[in-house]
């Protein structure tokens, strides 16, 4: 089983907190081959769903030396397990959870909101 992201259990506990409830605390995505865990590199995935919509969330800590590294790999990451849900697990949502300190930080700067909004992800924090 992989090891859970630094940030896994205040993401969960955010979901949570906001009516959702949890399906999955690691999420496999198995595309034909293809095997992939959230908690790869100290990242946590899991499922929950609310008013019969369900989510993917992938939870980042963005601790390692640079964060342009890590938003790379982050980035890359979340592409990726995009592409693979479309096909089997296509009403599914992605979502990137970081803290609310690495969003404000980072994530506003104008250089990360251009890249991002390609990605298609949402500006969720805890």
């Amino acid at each position: 089983m992989p090891a859970k992201d630094v940030y896994h259990y205040q993401a969960k506990n955010a979901l949570i907190k906001a009516g959702w409830r949890i399906t999955r605390k690691t999420y496999q995505i198995k595309y034909r081959e293809i095997k992939l865990y959230a908690d790869i590199a100290a990242m946590a995935m899991f499922a929950a769903e609310r008013e019969q919509q369900q989510i993917i969330v992938e939870v980042k800590s963005f601790l390692g030396a640079s964060r342009v590294r890590d938003f790379e790999a982050a980035l890359g990451q979340y592409i990726l397990y995009r592409l693979y849900l479309a096909q089997i697990f296509p009403e599914a949502i992605l979502y990137m959870a970081v803290s609310d300190a690495i969003y404000q930080s980072f994530f506003l700067k104008s250089a990360i909101q251009e890249r991002s909004n390609g990605a298609r992800y949402k500006d969720n924090c805890f």
